[in-house]
C-alpha cells in the first residue's frame, strides 16, 4: 500500500512539475516575443580573463548594434541581413552571417522552445531569478546560449555562450530600457575608420 501511495505521489508531482516547467517555457517565450525594442549598458567578461563594457541596441527582428568602449574600440552592427564587426584599431571589418552566433535567438521575432528547432538543456529558477540554457538543433557546430532573467517584473539580465575558441563569453545588461524608439539609423553600417563611437565610458 505505501509503494503505491509513493507511486502515485511520484507521478503527480512529476506531472505538476512538467506542467509547471512548460508554463515557464510560455513566460520566456511570451517576453522574448514581445520584446520590441532595447537599450542597455553591457558588461562583457571571457573566460580569458578579457573585459569589456559598452552600450547595447537592440530592434527587432533581427536589429543589433553594440559599441564597445576605450580600449575596446569594437563596433557590432547588424542591419537584418547580416553582422559587421568593426576593429577600429585594426580598420578590419568582418562580415558574419546570422546563422552564425547563438545570440541571434534574442533578436527573433518568432520565438519557440517547443524541443524542435531549441530544445532545454538546463533549467533553473529560484524567487529572484530564471536561467535556461537552450541548444539549437540544426545549426551545426553552433552552440547553447544561457538566458538569465529577472522574476519580477521579467527582464533579461544576461546571456553566455561559448564561442569557436571554447572560449565562454558572458554579457551583463544594467540600465536597460524597453520597447523604445530607436532609428533605422543607428544600425547601419558606415565603413569609416575615423567614426566615433556613441558610448563613452564613465
Amino acid at each position: 500500500m505505501k509503494k503505491w501511495l509513493f507511486f502515485i505521489f511520484a507521478v503527480c508531482f512529476s506531472q505538476n512539475a512538467f506542467a509547471q516547467s512548460a508554463e515557464n517555457l510560455r513566460t520566456i517565450e511570451t517576453y522574448l516575443n514581445s520584446l520590441n525594442s532595447l537599450e542597455a549598458t553591457f558588461v562583457q567578461m571571457s573566460s580569458n580573463g578579457g573585459t569589456a563594457e559598452g552600450r547595447l541596441f537592440i530592434k527587432k527582428p533581427n536589429k543589433i548594434r553594440m559599441e564597445y568602449a576605450e580600449p575596446t574600440n569594437v563596433l557590432i552592427v547588424g542591419d537584418g541581413k547580416d553582422i559587421v564587426y568593426n576593429d577600429f584599431e585594426l580598420d578590419q571589418v568582418t562580415h558574419i552571417d546570422y546563422d552564425d552566433i547563438p545570440a541571434s535567438l534574442i533578436l527573433a521575432n518568432d520565438i519557440k522552445i517547443d524541443g524542435k528547432k531549441l530544445k532545454v538543456s538546463d533549467f533553473y529558477q529560484d524567487s529572484g531569478s530564471t536561467t535556461i540554457t537552450l541548444d539549437y538543433a540544426d545549426r551545426g557546430d553552433i552552440g547553447p546560449i544561457t538566458l538569465v532573467f529577472s522574476n519580477n517584473p521579467m527582464e533579461l539580465l544576461q546571456w553566455k555562450i561559448v564561442d569557436p575558441q571554447s572560449i565562454e563569453v558572458t554579457v551583463s545588461l544594467y540600465d536597460t530600457q524597453k520597447d523604445i524608439p530607436l532609428d533605422d539609423k543607428i544600425f547601419k553600417f558606415k565603413n569609416k575608420k575615423s567614426s566615433p563611437l556613441n558610448y563613452k565610458k564613465k
